[in-house]
């Protein structure tokens, strides 16, 4: 027989045994696959989850009843709250076959409970992905903590008699259960802002290369090109041609126009000039933008909405600011052109953060496209160049703000510009 130090000890070595299982997926995860890309990252963490519940119900906490406790509901809980029911549902059927396959008279009841976590963890998953670090791991803290009691007050209901060892591991399990969520929380957070950290400097310092090189680039491409221009309308004023050869004259310079317009894309990217510097709240480019872009919003049934509410002033480049709400306001009015829509604009302040939502009811984007955005020469349009987008992420990079996009296919997409206020 075992003593109650003995026994104690057996319920401690198996909850630290549980938690090194949890820990193996994690570092695997950090070593291997952290630089995949996002579409391959679904499969291997629920394969990574999987295996880890499959380890723990191998290595349970075994009660004298017959009934198993352990923690392959924290794999199953975040899998729950970070991807929704896509990834809740394969761990669920791979959960209870397993659970089948060992048997035991707590199977009715694991399936009962399993079943009634994939119908209500998932439904959190929207608002948990939305908020921040600490938010996230307090959230998942306490629904651990509450699933291990609902758990633990399941088997109260079905055993017949609750004694010192039931309530001993009822304790430790809900004290287990926080700690062993919270550690395990904690690591996945700082593996998410390490990769957000390593992108943003990455696109930060790709940004800042293409500042040096494009400002000199185009300026010497712009000059042949502002001389052949002249030249070409020079001669297609000349009654010595014919009208065939005008209308080449007129082709060639549609195209030189289409290519002054890449340069002036690319000047963009030029650091930021003294002379445009001012000190302010954006309102008035806000408004600016605004106004000259309401005409083309008309052409395509667009109507927009602006809702400004921010006194807090930053240095910018108001030229690049306008270039970048003007890129910003004329990709969401494209994507709503078949069906006309709504843009809507909202700028408005946070503690000492200035927050830009540029919302559309357009096409929306896959997560593969969302991804793909800062990349350079990319463009969702058969006809785009990419350089707008990449112009927009390089003005707010220069004034130290963040860009987050939220797509979806169908339904719109939504650009939340968060800029710094320093004192």
């Amino acid at each position: 027989m075992f003593t109650r130090c003995e026994r104690s000890l057996t319920l401690t070595q198996s909850l630290l045994i549980n938690f090194l299982f949890l820990l193996f997926p994690v570092l695997i995860f950090l070593i291997f696959f952290e630089n995949r890309q996002h579409t391959y990252n679904r499969y291997i963490i629920m394969l990574l989850a999987s295996i880890t519940m499959i380890l723990c119900m191998v290595f349970p906490i075994k009660l004298k009843v017959g009934f198993i406790v352990d923690l392959r509901y924290i794999p199953f809980l975040i899998s729950a709250l970070f991807g929704g029911y896509k990834y809740t549902f394969p761990l669920y059927i791979v959960l209870n076959v397993f659970r089948f396959l060992i048997g035991g008279e707590g199977s009715f009841q694991s399936f009962i409970f399993s079943t009634v976590i994939l119908i209500l963890a998932p439904l959190l998953s929207k608002w948990f992905v939305k908020q921040n670090a600490k938010k996230r791991i307090i959230s998942a803290v306490v629904v651990s903590f509450f699933t291990i009691l609902l758990y633990l007050g399941s088997l109260a209901f079905v055993l017949p008699t609750l004694n010192k060892e039931f309530w001993m591991l009822s304790v430790q399990s809900l004290i287990t259960y926080s700690l062993v969520m919270a550690v395990i929380m904690i690591l996945i957070e700082q593996i998410i802002a390490n990769k957000k950290a390593r992108d943003s400097l990455m696109q930060s310092e790709k940004l800042n290369v293409m500042s040096d090189l494009t400002a000199s680039v185009a300026h010497e491409i712009r000059n042949p090109l502002t001389v052949t221009n002249g030249f070409l309308q020079l001669l297609n004023k000349s009654k010595n041609i014919t009208e065939e050869e005008k209308k080449y004259i007129e082709f060639s310079l549609i195209e030189l126009k289409r290519a002054e317009g890449i340069v002036s894309d690319f000047l963009a990217f030029s650091k930021p000039q003294s002379e445009n510097m001012i000190y302010s709240n954006l309102k008035d480019e806000i408004e600016y933008v605004k106004n000259i872009i309401t005409p083309f919003a008309n052409m395509y049934q667009v109507h927009i909405q602006c809702k400004f509410q921010n006194s807090l002033n930053i240095y910018y480049d108001k030229n690049q600011i306008k270039q970048c709400f003007i890129n910003l306001y004329k990709n969401a009015i494209e994507a709503m052109k078949e069906t006309g829509g709504i843009l809507f604009i909202n700028v408005s302040e946070k503690k000492n953060e200035i927050l830009i939502k540029i919302k559309d009811t357009g096409v929306g984007m896959t997560s593969e496209e969302v991804l793909q955005l800062r990349r350079p020469y990319y463009s969702t349009k058969t006809e785009g160049t990419g350089l707008g987008m990449l112009m927009i992420y390089s003005s707010i990079n220069k004034i130290n703000g963040k860009i987050d996009v939220e797509s979806e296919k169908g339904k719109g997409t939504t650009f939340t510009i968060t800029i710094p206020v320093q004192d």
